[in-house]
């Protein structure tokens, strides 16, 4: 599959999560905490507290799918709040889990592109749920 839908929201959960949370409690976060719709077919990205692993929570329409990634370097740029709902661009997301600084302008860091990054990963996700 090429990406994920058109018009496919993807919120970041500012602050700190447990990474012990599976679907049941991430999407619990989502509802109380986010206070958006789990089931929305948005996509929803939380960050662990040593900064090197997310998981994201997203409903495929007929389930719900889970994805973690780990960077074996370095720490996924993150917002300093400690709370609240920050909404990315699909090619933030994609910047954001190749361990890019998503809040720049410039699509290469460190000698890697952003290009084509999140087609890849819009498959993983919809061919792993």
């Amino acid at each position: 599959m090429p990406g994920l839908p058109a018009g496919t929201r993807v919120w970041l959960a500012a602050g700190v999560t447990d990474m012990r949370s599976g679907f049941n409690s991430l999407a619990a976060k989502v509802q109380t905490v986010l206070e958006r719709d789990p089931f929305s077919g948005h996509v929803f990205v939380f960050r662990g507290r040593r900064g090197d692993l997310v998981k994201v929570l997203w409903w495929s329409g007929d389930g719900m799918c889970l994805l973690m990634k780990r960077l074996e370097r370095g720490r996924f740029v993150w917002p300093r709040a400690d709370g609240g709902v920050v909404s990315l661009s699909q090619a933030q997301l994609s910047m954001l889990l190749e361990g890019i600084d998503w809040r720049l302008d410039s699509v290469k860091q460190d000698g890697r592109s952003s290009d084509n990054h999140f087609g890849r990963l819009a498959g993983m996700i919809v061919g792993e749920c």
